[in-house]
């Protein structure tokens, strides 16, 4: 079963996910197929990150909380927000 988790940084914390960005990235490697879509959610500006947004394939709701609580970035108390929550792809239809 998929499950969004999507996460909003704290104000002026891009140093923060900065220093905290290759521990997070590997975290993600190691998920393997279990991670189906990751990336940041950006400013109006197109470059500038705000939050995540990750899509995993987990057993279950808690087996997603859990893997969002043990991201690098939410350990390091990146963000403001976190959600978990089911999701269903619907479009592009494969």
């Amino acid at each position: 079963m998929y499950f969004a988790i999507i996460n909003i940084d704290k104000p002026k914390s891009l140093d923060l996910r900065m220093s905290t960005r290759e521990e997070h990235l590997q975290y993600l490697r190691d998920a393997g197929d279990a991670l189906y879509i990751a990336g940041p959610v950006l400013m109006d500006d197109g470059e500038t990150p705000m939050g995540s947004l990750v899509i995993i394939d987990a057993e279950n709701l808690d087996a997603a909380k859990e893997f969002s609580k043990n991201d690098p970035y939410a350990k390091a108390d990146l963000f403001i927000s976190s959600t978990v929550t089911t999701w269903r792809k619907v479009f592009p239809e494969s």
